[in-house]
């Protein structure tokens, strides 16, 4: 009988599969992990373990970290801790909760921008930390800075060896492998590349975290142009040209770029962009130019010798050659490895694969040798500031010389596919976990050792690596794949019998094959299509005539060959074996592709050398657009790939995936099925603050330590019913709905002359319960256990109020401070540092504003301030000046009447205008259809107060259409206790007259809520000052059942002009 950890273990159960779980999402994507998932390998049985889970990964033959042989806490076997990782962890932790201490001000402005929970996008927290991260150790962790950081993990000496590529002293000592931060070069002369890794799980928004990256180091250079610590110049490399076409979004001055679409720079910054520039290509590019080319051509009688680094850095950086040193970003950064000398043998297409990707690294890694030590002195001033890596998998690969699997020493952030999975960031896999032969783990679970574990002689190709032949494959796979596209054509039908508002893209089944071969004959099978010889007419009589000649004889052979001796072929489209009236071809649709690997890579190296063949530009296409409507490949249903995807892949409609090849380790099943767990909709539940599940069925690719949900194979469908598709209808174009993209105010004045409406702007409330304005304090005795309130003592209470502070302080002086505070704001002495001229005139404008403004501040707090009878004084707390210089800066508007220019909306540069006709996203959530909206569904958050304003909306005679702000993009910004806000309000309504009302349906009221309408209401003067569409109205709505009534009113009160 066999043993594990010295227990008997049954017969046939030596590699039990660990169980499913109920509910594999534990934490919220948008705050650090608290929980996870471990595993018990005597009994499979998952428990919580109320942590996040330490940093780690799977060695199959060397452990390369500190741990001991399974982690505290963890019962999984062969995984190992990265000490770097988790002592970065902690450390930028510790500065985050402190307040950035050592950062800029405009890194302070950045993190605290990106982790405002009211944006538009929230950021997702394995962001944040990879930024913060590479952030810390490139701004804060500067060698040679003298620093405030105590109690730290990484000590200042830890960081200079780090950097020194020397053994850290929280590595043990004998192992060959630690962490470091640099890549030494191939010569001892050249200087070493700094590198540093982000491990990020397909799906959690890489590009976002370049974009970030980027903005740090833009914003930080254009505020400080001296300082060479933040780059102006940055290099994005990349695999392929599906990915370099994608990434253009980093550009600053494209017009789709990241910067704006996911509101990464604030407004007041976004100048600042425009001091750096962006340059993305792919390692294609690196390759070394010939000693006979000139001026792009070739010639014989030229022979330049070898480029130098300076020659190379300049042909491949252009422009960028003169922003050194340059930061670079390499996107699925796996690829760019330095070999080591190999010891492990491989087979010939282990080989074969292996020089494909070896090239591909060499090549990468060495046009960033050459950038790094291009200038006169690369030791004391290279080239690269920093090369960052960012990859869902930044490990080694088997015959790289390095032990496969070992992550890069670089890695410094780690979130990876099982930290995704329990954050709900994508899909959720869902294995088989019995079925009706009874074994303990399925068959296709792990369907390749069921496939050669009963195989005689002849059913294996000849040769050492004796793998089965593929038709043999197809025969043992066939029931596999005859279920898995029953469950597919499960849920085909779901979406055929979705209601029309809900999504129908047809879901996306994935095979995963070990070869070629065996990937053309699931391929003929499932598409139907085959390749046949075509035979001419002349081909035809040549044939009979040598017939005639040599009488019945056989010919010579000729018969299926053009003239030149190539063979003519053309393609059959018939019926596959697998529910052809789904999957098969036909000339006018590909339901079924298979990815090409070698066709699809001369696609996608955009080498100007290389002719790309059409078919190969249309796979590339094809592959590019799976599940995109009106794209080419819009009707794919079905992907036959060999080995795993490619990167670039982004299709988020997978449903099901077959795995059809060996599986060596846990690193490869998550490279293969990583890029098919996109989500497709990123909306929190509102009751758990969680994101709703989502599955994929997968077969055959033998997760062991994975957050995964159980699927008996004869079980009925779970709950993943189609989700509601909210889109705009192209048929309802009359409702469309325009609204201007405001991200600021123009308050220019000529003549510094300035109105407020004081009846306009939301009241200011002091707050004793909140802020008490007593004490009250006692001697305490002995030791005490709970609220000191609730002991008896036999000493008396004694009162401490601020009595002092009311005899020491005026109104008049908190009048007095709140304006000068104004006129700072208001004049720009708040701000960047000013030229000489531009400080003359700010100091005129504060003698002629100050009188103005305490004229209004006085008002205010006579009519305004609500004192709850409290001493006047109260209203000097900071909170209180805060929000009455916001509510009050925010009301002040040039007095058009005298003469100045009325207050202007700053519109975005590159989306000026948006509209409803661009909404269109999936939900889980319920949705009630419209008659009167442009947008075919409103998205219920709240059945009672939605609900109820939407059918208000619709069976008011007052309303022409309407359209709810979800996904909409209508945002409205506002500053809130000094701390920047998007306000988002709930619909926007066309009333009869024509006036468009941005309407508010809210009960309670808190006093952020009161800023967000004043700054709503200053939107809308703005906006009506701008004129270009109609005339806007701001209303709030305090109870539902009066909406109709108030719409009426509107009608009537409102001028149809401005």
């Amino acid at each position: 009988m066999a043993r594990r950890n010295g227990k008997a273990v049954a017969p046939g159960q030596e590699s039990l599969p660990v169980q499913p779980v109920e509910r594999p999402i534990l934490c919220s994507p948008y705050e650090e992990p608290r929980d996870h998932w471990i595993y018990d390998k005597e009994t499979g049985a998952a428990s919580r373990a109320g942590t996040r889970r330490p940093a780690s990964y799977w060695y199959k033959t060397e452990r390369t970290g500190s741990a001991q042989l399974t982690l505290t806490g963890l019962a999984e076997e062969e995984r190992d801790d990265l000490p770097l990782v988790n002592a970065l962890r902690e450390d930028v932790r510790k500065w985050r909760e402190a307040g950035y201490p050592g950062s800029t001000n405009v890194t302070r402005d950045l993190l605290r921008h990106w982790w405002r929970a009211d944006r538009a996008r929230r950021l997702f927290f394995c962001q944040l930390e990879a930024v913060e991260t590479v952030i810390y150790l490139a701004e804060i962790c500067v060698p040679g800075r003298r620093d405030k950081r105590r109690n730290y993990q990484l000590s200042h000496e830890d960081l200079a060896r780090l950097l020194n590529g020397e053994r850290p002293s929280f590595s043990p000592p004998g192992q060959e492998f630690f962490p470091r931060l640099i890549d030494p070069a191939p010569e001892p002369a050249m200087t070493a590349l700094r590198r540093l890794a982000c491990k990020m799980a397909t799906g959690s928004g890489k590009t976002v975290v370049m974009s970030m990256v980027i903005a740090w180091a833009f914003c930080n250079r254009g505020q400080n142009p001296a300082t060479a610590l933040f780059p102006n110049g940055v290099l994005i490399c990349c695999p392929n040209l599906t990915v370099k076409e994608r990434l253009q979004v980093l550009r600053p001055e494209r017009p789709d770029n990241y910067y704006e679409a996911f509101d990464i720079v604030p407004l007041k910054y976004r100048p600042l962009m425009q001091s750096g520039k962006v340059l993305v290509t792919n390692w294609h590019r690196f390759q070394p130019e010939s000693e006979h080319v000139e001026g792009g051509k070739s010639y014989a009688v030229v022979n330049k010798g070898p480029e130098t680094p300076e020659v190379f850095a300049r042909r491949v950086l252009g422009d960028l050659y003169e922003r050194l040193p340059i930061l670079v970003l390499n996107d699925e950064g796996h690829h760019c490895w330095r070999p080591a000398p190999a010891t492990e043998e491989l087979t010939g297409e282990e080989k074969k694969a292996l020089e494909e990707e070896a090239v591909e690294a060499r090549v990468w890694l060495d046009g960033l040798d050459r950038i790094n030590n291009c200038t006169a002195n690369p030791a004391a001033h290279p080239g690269i500031s920093w090369c960052v890596d960012l990859s869902a998998t930044p490990f080694y690969l088997k015959g790289s010389g390095h032990p496969e699997g070992r992550p890069f020493p670089w890695i410094v952030s780690d979130f990876g596919l099982v930290d995704a999975i329990e954050s709900g960031i994508v899909k959720i896999p869902r294995l088989p976990v019995l079925d009706t032969t009874g074994r303990p783990d399925p068959k296709y679970f792990k369907l390749w050792k069921a496939i050669n574990e009963n195989l005689e002689p002849g059913e294996r190709l000849p040769g050492k690596s004796g793998r089965p032949k593929p038709e043999v494959v197809y025969r043992e796979a066939e029931g596999a794949l005859q279920q898995i596209a029953s469950q597919w054509k499960e849920r085909w039908e779901q979406m055929q019998a979705a209601t029309p508002g809900q999504e129908r893209v047809p879901p996306v089944l994935i095979l995963v094959c070990d070869n070629t071969d065996i990937a053309e004959i699931f391929y003929r099978k499932i598409s139907g299509e085959t390749e046949v010889e075509t035979v001419t007419e002349a081909e035809v009589a040549e044939v009979l005539g040598e017939e005639e000649e040599n009488g019945n004889g056989s010919g010579n052979g000729r018969s299926g060959k053009a003239k030149g001796g190539k063979r003519k072929t053309r393609t059959v489209y018939g019926k596959g074996a697998i529910f052809p009236e789904l999957f098969s071809n036909t000339p006018e649709q590909k339901r079924t592709i298979r990815i090409d690997t070698k066709l699809l890579a001369e696609a996608e190296s955009d080498d100007p050398k290389k002719k790309k063949q059409d078919a190969a530009e249309e796979l590339r296409q094809v592959v590019a657009t799976v599940g995109k409507p009106g794209q080419p490949g819009e009707h794919v249903r079905c992907v036959v790939s060999v080995s795993m995807l490619t990167e670039g892949w982004d299709a988020n409609n997978v449903t099901h995936i077959l795995g059809i090849r060996a599986f060596g380790s846990q690193l490869l099943c998550e490279q293969v099925v990583g890029r098919g767990l996109r989500r497709m909709d990123y909306v929190p539940d509102p009751n758990t603050g969680l994101l709703t599940e989502e599955y994929v069925d997968v077969y055959g690719i033998p997760f062991s330590v994975i957050p995964f949900k159980g699927r008996p194979v004869k079980a009925p469908a779970p709950d993943d019913r189609p989700k509601n598709h909210v889109r705009a209808l192209p048929e309802r174009k009359a409702m469309e709905m325009r609204f201007p993209v405001v991200e600021g105010y123009a308050f220019a004045l000529r003549k510094n002359l300035i109105r407020c409406d004081i009846d306009r702007l939301e009241p200011l409330i002091i707050e004793p319960n909140r802020e008490p304005t007593a004490t009250f304090v006692r001697p305490t005795v002995g030791y005490q256990e709970g609220s000191p309130a609730m002991h008896v003592t036999p000493f008396q209470f004694v009162e401490q109020d601020r009595q002092e502070y009311y005899r020491e302080t005026h109104l008049q002086t908190i009048e007095f401070q709140i304006a000068r505070m104004i006129v700072d704001q208001l004049t720009g002495a708040a701000g960047p540092p000013l030229d000489r001229r531009r400080r003359v005139l700010a100091l005129q404008s504060r003698h002629q504003l100050f009188p103005q403004v305490f004229r209004y501040v006085d008002e205010y707090v006579r009519r305004k301030v609500d004192f709850q009878n409290c001493h006047p004084c109260e209203l000097g707390l900071e909170k209180y000046v805060q929000r009455m210089v916001e509510r009050l800066r925010d009301g002040i508007v040039p007095d058009d009447s005298e003469g100045e220019a009325p207050l202007q909306p700053i519109l975005n540069r590159y989306k000026p205008i948006g509209t409803t006709a661009e909404v269109d996203f999936k939900t889980t959530r319920p949705c009630h259809a419209t008659v009167k909206s442009h947008i075919d569904q409103v998205v219920l958050d709240n059945l009672v107060w939605e609900a109820s304003a939407a059918f208000r909306l619709e069976a008011s005679s007052a309303v022409s259409f309407y359209a709810r702000n979800d996904h909409l993009g209508l945002t409205i910004p506002y500053e809130y206790m000094g701390i920047d806000h998007a306000y988002e309000p709930d619909f926007l309504v066309r009333l009869a007259n024509g006036v468009t009302v941005v309407l508010e349906i809210k009960g309670f009221e808190d006093d952020q809520t009161k800023a967000k309408h004043n700054a709503a209401k200053r939107w809308v003067e703005a906006v009506n000052n701008w004129g270009q569409l109609g005339c806007w109205a701001f209303h709030v709505c305090r109870n539902p059942q009066l909406l109709e009534k108030e719409l009426d009113y509107l009608v009537r009160e409102l001028p149809a002009t401005v």
